[in-house]
């Protein structure tokens, strides 16, 4: 079966995007993030994250890059994250 492409607000689905989140220096933030990636894109694993630390090492950016199938599938993992009281910055 082809996928079914999608063209929404300069996407053309699938496609690989890279989804940022910000909080505060903790251990498991990565964990956390990935954990609320693959609820909606399970083929997501460590490999497809990285972390930067901020100067005065007081927070954390996360970047997962995966291959988004959907705006759906896209929504629902900024939803989530958005949600997330440890997340202060999403992108």
């Amino acid at each position: 079966m082809d996928k079914i492409t999608e063209e929404i607000e300069g996407f053309s689905f699938p496609c690989q995007f890279a989804l940022k989140a910000m909080g505060k220096a903790d251990p498991e933030f990565m964990t956390l993030i990935l954990e609320m990636v693959q609820a909606h894109a399970p083929e997501v694993t460590t490999e497809h994250c990285a972390c930067k630390v901020s100067k005065n090492g007081k927070f954390h950016s996360i970047t997962v890059t995966f291959e988004a199938q959907s705006k759906a599938q896209m929504d629902a993992i900024y939803q989530l994250i958005s949600n997330h009281e440890k997340v202060l910055f999403s992108l």
